[in-house]
């Protein structure tokens, strides 16, 4: 993973963690553990880099849904 694919990482943990009031480390461990985090963060890194931060985070949310890992959000 290269340096700006970090720094993608984190940034989308820490916008998803303050949208649905978690702490970065619940978030990252459901992404992980998903597969959101390989499959579509970094694995669709070089298109979604390119979108707005509420698009990001709103389509990661709808993600965790999806695949059952997003509890009360």
């Amino acid at each position: 993973m290269t340096p700006t694919e970090v720094e993608f990482c984190t940034y989308c943990i820490g916008n998803v963690a303050a949208a649905m009031d978690l702490n970065q480390t619940d978030v990252y461990c459901r992404l992980k553990k998903s597969g959101i985090l390989d499959d579509y963060i970094i694995g669709y890194f070089d298109v979604a880099h390119t979108f707005s931060k509420s698009y990001i985070v709103e389509d990661i949310i709808a993600l965790m849904k999806k695949r059952g890992v997003m509890y009360n959000k």
